[in-house]
């Protein structure tokens, strides 16, 4: 019995309002939905497994359209090819031919935006806009993000690995993650030329070889409790606030932004937010008694329109880096705000018992061991609690070596 083949015409087609599947033969259906529309699909085995791949909308895809599809699909299944297969290779193949137009400049300005909301400062986002512009856009930037492999990155690395070896670690970063990105939308394949292990390690030094850790300067902890009761007689927000930021040992920016609701007045601690934390997870500070003062102190200060216990001259903003490192510059033109973690660090190991892990808990470092992790998953809160209330007396009074508290008195 001969196959029914070309059953429809466009008369039949325009009568039909039924839903349902009708035949034109060889393969070919016209599927009539509910709604009223039409579509094409072409019906196939793969297996023993039915299949039905799309050809489009009716009228949209004629009949004569229709059918010259089909049989390109029935060609396709002779020789053994997957006619849905095909079209997704096809697809992909045409959007691989379109991103050879899109720039790696495109895609880092892409990738900018689709990330800066949820880095924490505007710092960070023109630390990216300024390492791009400078290193990697004169060279890749109006390249083909298809095209840029490892030579190109060599090119724009090996210049600045040796003489700016923190910056082109940074660039290095940055150009893998744009490039992780374009991947993923599909703009290029293959693997990521800016890896490191595995491909640059291969080429270039491991940076810590390179270049040694550059350390802030710090002021010598026997030093700090006159340099401490000078600042405490002074009576200015940047002289609070850079008090404050040395009793709690906390980083500038965090201290600097402290606000009132972060205060636990009951639990006598400072709850500091994990958007405001470098390693961005919460961390809770015990304030002592002279850290309160200082908060009392502020009082007179607060304005209606910001909850900054430490405010600064712009609105709505707390006092500025600049402010409490001009204090520290007035005496010791060489120190940094920051270097104040180091001289408690330096004070711990050397004038108590406590253990290390406490002093790095009060400094919000992260345990790099993943094992020494896993099992230290408190805070350690009251046993930091006495570190820096014996801190603050040592800022304030001053301590000998002779005043080392025994260890278990210290960890009680």
């Amino acid at each position: 019995m001969a196959k029914l083949i070309k059953q429809l015409t466009d008369l039949k087609i325009k009568r039909l309002f039924k839903s349902g599947s009708y035949p034109d033969g060889e393969g070919l259906y016209l599927q009539v939905r509910e709604s009223g529309g039409k579509d094409w699909f072409y019906r196939y085995q793969v297996a023993g497994k039915g299949k039905k791949h799309g050809l489009g909308s009716y009228p949209t895809i004629t009949l004569v359209k229709a059918r010259n599809d089909a049989l390109e699909c029935r060609i396709l299944r002779k020789n053994g090819i997957d006619p849905i297969e095909h079209k997704k290779a096809q697809n992909q193949k045409k959007e691989l031919e379109q991103a050879k137009n899109i720039t790696f400049k495109t895609c880092a300005l892409a990738y900018i935006e689709a990330h800066k909301r949820g880095w924490k400062n505007k710092k960070h986002l023109s630390q990216w806009e300024n390492t791009l512009t400078t290193y990697t856009y004169p060279v890749i930037g109006k390249i083909a993000v298809q095209d840029v492999d490892i030579d190109l990155v060599m090119k724009i690395l090996e210049p600045i690995w040796f003489e700016k070896t923190e910056t082109a670690s940074r660039v290095r970063q940055r150009i893998e993650n744009i490039l992780d990105w374009a991947t993923v939308r599909k703009y290029r394949q293959g693997d990521n030329p800016a890896l490191w292990r595995g491909r640059l390690d291969k080429l270039l030094p491991q940076r810590n070889k390179v270049q040694k850790p550059k350390h802030f300067a710090a002021m010598d902890y026997r030093e700090l409790p006159e340099f401490f009761r000078s600042l405490r007689k002074k009576d200015t927000i940047a002289s609070k606030a850079l008090a404050y930021t040395i009793l709690t040992v906390t980083r500038n920016g965090e201290a600097r932004g402290v606000t009132r609701t972060e205060i636990d007045n009951k639990a006598q601690a400072w709850i500091i937010p994990e958007n405001r934390m470098k390693a961005e997870r919460e961390h809770r500070v015990p304030l002592s008694g002279e850290a309160f003062k200082i908060i009392k102190e502020m009082e007179p200060f607060k304005r209606h329109t910001d909850d900054f216990i430490f405010p600064g001259l712009a609105h709505a903003k707390p006092i500025s880096e600049a402010s409490l490192l001009k204090l520290v510059k007035l005496s010791h033109p060489t120190l940094t705000v920051h270097g104040f973690r180091s001289s408690f660090r330096d004070w711990c190991a050397e004038q108590t018992n406590f253990p290390r892990e406490v002093a790095e808990a009060a400094l919000a470092h992260i345990i790099k061991d993943k094992t020494e992790a896993a099992y230290q998953r408190g805070d350690m809160f009251e046993k930091r609690r006495k570190l820096m209330d014996l801190w603050t007396d040592y800022c304030l009074k001053g301590k000998t070596e002779a005043d080392v508290i025994p260890i278990n008195k210290a960890v009680s």
